[in-house]
């Protein structure tokens, strides 16, 4: 059984013009990794050319679906009922998105089939990534 989940997604950028231009972005989720989701927009998608990757909690983009959630660099919330807005807040500005709920909802079954939610510390091998650490200080 595979243990990542990639999912492709259009992405429409909110921005000061009135036409959102859609930029292409992939939903990433690996079980090894069992807590966080990634959605990575390609290089020439960004402004700075090269490939951006955001990790954030999958509880997150699960709970923004039914209201807005985060208080840090990424907050998702609903918009209608047909869309979800991601922002992105960096030192250099702010990116808003807005991708379809039915993909996200798609991408999260799909994580939780993979890993349920609530079970997700039963991916983790803290023995062997506490020993990475000591080997790492020493």
């Amino acid at each position: 059984m595979s243990t990542v989940i990639e999912q492709p997604v259009e992405a429409r950028l909110v921005a000061a013009a009135p036409r959102m231009p859609s930029i292409p972005a992939t939903l990433h989720y690996d079980r090894r990794d069992p807590f966080a989701v990634r959605m990575t927009f390609p290089a020439p998608a960004t402004l700075e050319g090269v490939e951006v990757c955001w990790t954030f909690a999958r509880e997150l983009l699960a709970a923004g679906l039914k209201g807005p959630e985060g208080h840090g660099d990424v907050r998702v919330r609903p918009y209608g009922y047909d869309r979800t807005v991601l922002e992105f807040h960096a030192p250099e500005g702010t990116a808003v998105v807005h991708i379809l709920s039915g993909d996200v909802r798609r991408f999260l079954e799909a994580t939780s089939e993979l890993v349920p939610v609530g079970l997700e510390h039963l991916q983790l091998d803290l023995d062997h990534d506490l020993a990475e650490l000591m080997r790492d200080a020493c």
